[in-house]
């Protein structure tokens, strides 16, 4: 039997305080962009000014992207979108925190993200369109598809992560998931696996306040979503979700964490979600206008725009530049989904066996019989 006051040590690696967060949100920035760290912030190194500056531009163009996206839902060119309108720096910060080789597991509202990893905007938005279930390939992205069924993506990271591991890579999964997924019965059963597992997985959790219209106290009665790890034997953080560089800097340390073999991370990132649950909603039917007007006080992408611009590493030059660029790509996006998309019905068979069954093969012959014959 163990001695419980030896496991109980803080210095212990058995000691459940390895794995607890930070009671106070790690934090490099003020609401304003001036340098106000908080005393847990001194665990983690600050990212280098080239990522940061690189940050920056992706949060701009993502946020262009975002809001043409949102305009051409409420146009009918996509069926629905859901905005990451607040969430910039969480979705930045996922995407350069992990190598190419590396894997992202998105949910439903991360289109941001998935631009980030270099994947076409369009590919990105073809579930939003309705086209299929996923626009982009996968394996050559290394970013699974979109996943809406909440945290039901969780295990599927864990999974990948473990098979990676004992192929000999040392690939790491990072699986992308909003509050209300929390409260998921896969949320739980994926921590439980990874603990287990010492699976190179982090988990980021998007604390954007509410679960569609559930707010959190209603949700959990956890003092923060991050202590949730504990039981399970996770390592966990909170982070400030606005805080650009404090996102940055606490996954990579999680990342490389994971992957020289301390297992899984679980970090709570605080953010907000300024717009609608999706832009079939009516967010003023659950939250008052005061309370989204005192986040966007709290904008991820002016924030550290100013810190930027403080230190010297961003000027008004660089900014318009940006501006152009986000502008630019909001525009071609605009053009390409103007075009009706010309789907081939016989793609209906692809993907669904890895060797068709010979009711799919006779389906599939008669289908093309069927259109040769217009």
């Amino acid at each position: 039997m163990r001695d419980t006051h030896e496991t109980g040590k803080a210095g212990n690696p058995l000691s459940p305080s390895r794995w607890l967060p930070s009671q106070i949100p790690v934090r490099f920035l003020s609401w304003d962009g001036k340098d106000d760290p908080s005393e847990s912030s001194s665990a983690y190194q600050l990212p280098d000014p080239e990522r940061l500056v690189a940050a920056y531009r992706r949060m701009a163009v993502g946020r262009r992207f975002d809001i043409q996206a949102t305009a051409l839902a409420t146009q009918g060119r996509l069926a629905v979108h859901p905005s990451s309108l607040g969430q910039e720096a969480c979705q930045i910060g996922a995407a350069l925190a992990l190598r190419p080789t590396d894997w992202l597991f998105p949910t439903y509202r991360d289109c941001v993200a998935l631009v980030s990893r270099d994947i076409d905007p369009v590919e990105a938005l073809t579930l939003m369109r309705g086209d299929a279930h996923c626009g982009y390939d996968p394996v050559r992205h290394r970013t699974a598809p979109q996943c809406t069924p909440l945290a039901t993506h969780a295990a599927h990271a864990t999974g990948l992560a473990h098979g990676e591991r004992l192929k000999g890579t040392d690939t790491v999964a990072l699986a992308l998931l909003g509050d209300g997924a929390t409260s998921e019965g896969d949320f739980h059963e994926a921590l439980g696996l990874a603990g287990v597992l010492k699976a190179p997985v982090v988990f980021l959790v998007q604390n954007n306040g509410y679960a569609i219209s559930v707010p959190l106290a209603e949700q959990s009665a956890a003092p923060a979503l991050a202590y949730k790890g504990i039981g399970y034997g996770v390592r966990s953080e909170q982070v400030d979700g606005n805080d650009a560089p404090a996102v940055l800097a606490v996954l990579d340390r999680a990342v490389q964490d994971a992957r020289s073999g301390g297992g899984p991370w679980l970090i709570e990132a605080h953010t907000y979600r300024v717009g609608p649950h999706t832009s079939a909603d009516d967010p003023a039917r659950y939250r008052a206008p005061e309370e989204a007007d005192l986040w966007r006080r709290r904008d991820p992408v002016a924030r550290l725009e100013t810190w930027l611009r403080g230190r010297g590493l961003l000027t008004d030059a660089d900014v318009t530049a940006v501006a152009a660029e986000a502008e630019e790509y909001a525009a071609r996006l605009r053009t390409r989904l103007a075009a009706d998309p010309t789907p081939d019905p016989r793609t209906l068979f692809d993907h669904v066996h890895s060797v068709p069954t010979p009711h799919l093969t006779e389906q599939r012959a008669a289908l093309r019989v069927e259109l040769e014959r217009r």
